[in-house]
């Protein structure tokens, strides 16, 4: 009896499996698509990935005429991509691949029989196949088993999964938090002994798997399991570097426990999340003990030069690198707010934020973990006042896009200037002067200009 769950899916892969059944091959259903279906996870917009025993160039005679796009990007490596009703399709030969110990590529082998395809792929719960059409459910290493008891098994012993593909250590913190299982013992020894083989893994791969972990609802146990096994030392050091004391004397929360905190409570939103994970990097190199106890003055500026290091050397794209930067350099912003900031403080908050207002807010209301419920609500408070004041200096003005009265045209006719320092410094003096004093128009701004650009010329 197929799972009603199932059975759309099945509808939508017959036509695919028919043809490869008439052409003598046989289509099998695998991956992701079928242990979610199992544990009735929703699979819209999911891509299909399918595994079969004809070879690429079969795949791609198969396929031909059906699909309304075929891409062979990945055909040495057995792999048919192909499109059609607005889903994306993998077909690819079986495979018994394995992977030399000093490369970050595969040896690419096909194999005639599923079975010795899903003994190389990463888990348990990963290595399960329906064949089509009948929908027969191939689970020869237990993944059903191991869903119902929330347990995380490689196919193989760990040793040689993770020796196959060292990535696959990092995917199994991804599985822990996304889907509550509890990884075998076999599975963490073996990760605590091979974690130096993700330095074969390009730095790319690592990041796209990192940013997986991150986006999970709760990626809490994740980032535990590769702080205990030693895995954040190969690509993250500065995270489990955060296991210090904030007040050795009272004993508080370590810093790293703080963070991991701080990065479940934001949303599932990535450069947030990477600011939350990356926010407090800074406190190690800066932590100090004076009179009045443990301190870590400016950890926010060498956290953010920090992470731009290490951003960089997961290769992040240069847009996200400057987004996480200034998240981490602002964090620490708002806690001198108090209602006698100024409009002009106020808009130079907003200002300094830009784009990034809203994950700043968000990310400092997050940054408060304390057990402390009184000051937990004062803090909420305090943040919920200063969104007021924004919101309504928002409607009063353009902070959003917030610019002098005049601009370097109007400048330089104004002051006779040709391009160059002094236009750029009187654009300077009125961009402060905006701030200060909200929008002036362009009559006051260019009194106020005159008279600066005389002491200006005054000044030796």
């Amino acid at each position: 009896m197929v799972p009603e769950r199932l059975q759309p899916l099945l509808d939508e892969a017959r036509p695919l499996a028919d043809r490869f059944v008439a052409a003598g091959h046989r289509l099998y259903l695998v991956g992701g698509s079928v242990r979610d279906a199992i544990l009735g996870r929703s699979l819209d917009g999911l891509d299909l990935d399918f595994t079969t025993d004809a070879r690429p160039d079969d795949i791609e005679a198969v396929v031909g005429g059906w699909a309304d796009s075929v891409w062979t990007q990945g055909k040495r490596f057995g792999t048919i991509g192909l499109a059609r009703g607005g889903r994306r399709y993998e077909i690819t030969t079986h495979r018994s691949e394995a992977y030399d110990p000093d490369s970050r590529k595969p040896a690419v082998e096909f194999a005639d029989a599923v079975e010795a395809d899903l003994a190389r792929r990463d888990f348990s719960v990963n290595a399960m196949a329906l064949s089509l059409p009948g929908a027969e459910l191939v689970d020869p290493f237990g993944g059903v088993t191991d869903l119902a008891a929330a347990r995380l098994r490689t196919p193989l012993g760990p040793e040689e999964s993770f020796g196959d593909d060292p990535l696959r250590m990092l995917r199994a913190a991804r599985f822990i938090a996304g889907y509550g299982l509890k990884p075998d013992e076999a599975l963490v020894e073996a990760v605590v002994s091979l974690r130096s083989r993700l330095e074969i893994v390009s730095a790319e791969r690592v990041r796209d798997e990192l940013d997986k972990l991150l986006v999970v609802d709760n990626p809490a146990e994740g980032l535990w399991f590769i702080v205990r096994t030693g895995l954040a030392e190969e690509f993250l050091p500065e995270l489990p570097a955060l296991a210090l004391e904030q007040d050795p004397i009272h004993r508080h929360k370590d810093v790293l426990a703080h963070t991991i905190a701080v990065v479940e409570k934001t949303g599932r939103d990535k450069v947030l999340r990477l600011a939350a994970l990356l926010h407090d990097i800074g406190k190690p190199k800066t932590r100090s003990f004076g009179p009045g106890g443990v301190t870590f003055h400016h950890h926010e500026v060498v956290g953010a030069r920090m992470a731009e290091e290490r951003m960089r050397a997961l290769r992040y794209p240069a847009d996200e690198i400057a987004e996480v930067r200034r998240l981490v350099e602002l964090h620490l912003r708002f806690h001198g707010y108090s209602e006698e900031w100024t409009d002009s403080a106020v808009r130079r908050y907003a200002r300094d934020a830009g784009p990034l207002l809203d994950r700043l807010n968000e990310l400092t209301r997050c940054d408060c973990t304390t057990r402390n419920q009184a000051r937990a609500r004062a803090l909420a408070r305090r943040m919920d006042k200063l969104v007021e004041r924004v919101a309504v200096l928002r409607e009063q003005e353009e902070l959003s896009a917030l610019r002098p009265d005049l601009d370097g045209n109007q400048v330089m006719e104004r002051l006779g200037l040709r391009p160059g320092r002094d236009v750029g410094q009187a654009l300077e003096f009125l961009l402060e002067l905006r701030i200060e004093e909200g929008a002036l128009g362009p009559e006051e701004a260019g009194r106020r200009l005159d008279e600066w650009w005389a002491d200006h010329r005054r000044s030796p």
